[in-house]
């Protein structure tokens, strides 16, 4: 068999930046946000913590990369980003119903999301402040087609949503968290995501036909 020949400086600095991305999630997942130190990562990724200021300057701007690169409002939102940007302020509920399915399913299975939320309620920080004000665009965009198709009706689906929203992210939170019930609803069982699955399209429907 062939020895494998060396590849160079620049493919052992790709990988180690990369096992330092990655341990930045390893460390939310186990640790969360209170455990993002240098020492920690570094660990995490078997390498010497050095090479964080090397490779990244700070251990901020590696969270700050690793967040960023995880995309994680685009991939909550499913196809939605896209048929947003293609809407002519038409059927909007269809769009905003599946992206709300969307970040449920994807929340609720995504553990490093999980911990980015807690984080972002937790603690004010420059990083999550940015990554809100990310998602902030996307609802601009879908908000700006949903007037189009509102308009003249006295609805606040601004306000809607945002309950939705929130009401997401404490479900998920409260049954990875506690493992107890809410309302008498296991989010953890088949039954109970379609129960709020359901929930959610009938206070959409209520609002739209308003």
């Amino acid at each position: 068999m062939a020895r494998k020949t060396y590849q160079g400086a620049s493919n052992d600095k790709g990988r180690s930046i990369q096992k330092l991305i990655d341990a930045v999630g390893t460390i939310i997942k186990s640790k969360g946000y209170t455990g993002l130190t240098a020492t920690n990562i570094a660990s995490a990724a078997g390498l010497n913590r050095k090479l964080i200021t090397l490779y990244f300057g700070t251990v901020e701007h590696l969270i700050e990369t690793y967040v960023r690169g995880k995309d994680y409002w685009l991939a909550a939102s499913g196809a939605a980003a896209g048929l947003i940007k293609d809407n002519k302020g038409e059927n909007t509920k269809e769009i905003l119903e599946d992206l709300l399915h969307n970040q449920l399913e994807h929340l609720f299975s995504d553990q490093e999301m999980q911990k980015i939320i807690l984080w972002q309620i937790s603690e004010s920080t420059r990083i999550m402040k940015e990554v809100s004000e990310e998602r902030e665009v996307l609802s601009q965009h879908f908000f700006a087609r949903s007037d189009q198709e509102l308009k003249g009706k006295d609805i606040d689906l601004r306000a809607v949503s945002a309950l939705l929203v929130a009401g997401i992210y404490y479900l998920v939170l409260h049954a990875k968290s506690t493992d107890t019930l809410f309302c008498e609803i296991d989010l953890k069982t088949t039954g109970g995501m379609v129960r709020i699955k359901k929930a959610i399209s009938l206070i959409l429907n209520n609002t739209y036909n308003n």
